[in-house]
């Protein structure tokens, strides 16, 4: 008899990333609150957001005085890659789910979901989804709360030191698919090296900093699918 995976299911293996993302969620708060976020301004970003990646740069925009249309498109740019993690999500659920499960579904679709998601070899179902997703949501907007009390009371030097957390989660990211993938490396270090080009080029490096990290990803990104086209496999 097959096994059918149950809200259960999707809390057990949405643990891990649960606690993951409390410790995550914490550094965020707390450097919300250390960039002038009053504190009921973060655990709302994180109910209504849910991206990790989007937040932090958010708050360093805003820390940079970015202005909303920056902020706006860059945030866009950055969680570009959803799209494709819901089209491809979209081919593994039941089609017959109804429009506010699909939308459930679609705000918990992070990184991490969508790689315990897709990693089962049982068919997903809307109960599972839940599970997963109402854990790993859990974990980041407790996180938020205890970070976002906790920024408000410890000292700013030690809060300062959270700062650290945004590069190590970028680097977190980066660097494993780029140990695997060769397109995904000259990805990385040509938007590198485009960003250090807009740093010192005379005119170029007064654009914001939003507009940069727009520019920079969308370049790297245009080149290499140039570069590396993905060509679709044979029918066998």
């Amino acid at each position: 008899m097959n096994k059918h995976l149950s809200f259960k299911d999707g809390i057990i293996d949405a643990l891990p990333i649960c606690l993951g993302y409390i410790s995550v969620a914490i550094a965020f708060g707390v450097l919300a609150v250390q960039n002038g976020l009053p504190l009921w301004a973060p655990p709302l970003i994180s109910v209504t957001s849910l991206s990790g990646t989007g937040q932090f740069a958010a708050l360093d925009l805003l820390k940079a005085t970015a202005s909303y249309i920056e902020i706006f498109c860059a945030i866009l740019v950055i969680n570009a890659r959803y799209f494709l993690m819901s089209v491809s999500l979209s081919q593994l659920i039941p089609p017959d789910l109804k429009w506010w499960q699909k939308c459930i579904i679609a705000f918990g679709n992070t990184d991490e979901v969508f790689a315990v998601a897709t990693g089962k070899k049982l068919s997903l179902n809307f109960k599972y989804m839940s599970g997963l997703i109402l854990c790993a949501f859990f974990g980041w907007t407790t996180g938020t709360v205890i970070g976002t009390f906790a920024g408000s009371i410890v000292p700013e030097v030690l809060s300062s030191a959270f700062g650290i957390s945004l590069y190590a989660m970028f680097l977190a990211i980066i660097i494993p698919p780029a140990i695997e993938s060769n397109p995904i490396t000259f990805t990385i270090i040509l938007s590198a090296v485009l960003s250090i080009a807009f740093y010192y080029t005379p005119y170029l490096n007064r654009l914001s900093s939003g507009w940069v990290i727009i520019i920079c990803g969308l370049g790297a990104s245009v080149i290499s699918a140039i570069k590396f086209p993905v060509r679709e496999a044979d029918d066998e």
